[in-house]
């Protein structure tokens, strides 16, 4: 079992060597991480050793090669959250009625574009599988727009949300912005930035000051109709 610490680096260095090939230097470790020391890297990283996550390789900078991952972790090979989606259409239910459901409050609509007004008050309830949702408070929002399509969000389909008010770099969240504006994206942190960064070449990746996000809950999965 990681702590949250040595979970949240072991991410990043994944994320890192699938993207830059190369493992990210404890300096930017400890950006990352929002350490104040390298120390603290130095810790994490003789602890995901001892537990068998990572390797160091001898006589070479910046070289720590993965050796596992956590079972429980939300990233796929390229680094990236992609949610679990369940289809269905208008004469078929969503999931089998065999599976244990749960009722999640709808939100409302969320950008996943151009932010839009920030979550409304709860309209109704919408029925959701159990293995889908887990434990914590969930609550479930339609998205509109496409700027979340490369990581399989459609337009119209309702996100479920874990409430959350953190996240891992490379996880998709609901972020408020300036307390005003609602937006679904994938977050990244880089030292003391944050970045929502779309999944849609057509759109850019906004860098925001910490002070201006505030996270409202992580996308755990996705119900679609057609």
């Amino acid at each position: 079992m990681l702590t949250k610490k040595q979970n949240e680096l072991l991410i990043y260095i994944h994320q890192n060597l699938r993207e830059t090939g190369v493992a990210p230097s404890y300096e930017e470790m400890k950006d990352a991480l929002d350490l104040r020391s390298k120390s603290g890297i130095h810790r994490l990283i003789n602890a995901l050793e001892e537990r068998g996550f990572i390797r160091r390789l001898a006589h070479r900078a910046r070289a720590i090669e993965i050796i596992k991952l956590p079972t429980s972790s939300t990233i796929n090979p390229k680094g990236n959250f992609q949610p679990e989606v369940i289809e269905g259409n208008k004469e078929k239910d969503l999931f089998s009625l065999n599976e244990e459901s749960i009722e999640v409050r709808m939100m409302g609509k969320i950008a996943a574009g151009t932010p839009i007004a920030a979550i409304e008050y709860e309209k109704n309830k919408i029925s959701v599988p159990g293995s889908m949702v887990g434990t914590g408070d969930h609550y479930a929002l339609e998205i509109e727009g496409d700027s979340m399509i490369g990581a399989g969000i459609l337009d119209k389909d309702k996100a479920i949300i874990k409430k959350v008010d953190d996240a891992l770099s490379g996880q998709i969240v609901v972020a408020l912005v300036d307390g005003e504006e609602a937006t679904l994206k994938r977050l990244r942190k880089k030292g003391n930035t944050i970045a929502l960064e779309p999944a849609n070449s057509a759109y850019e990746t906004k860098i925001y000051g910490p002070e201006r996000i505030q996270i409202q809950g992580i996308l755990v999965g996705i119900l679609r109709s057609y």
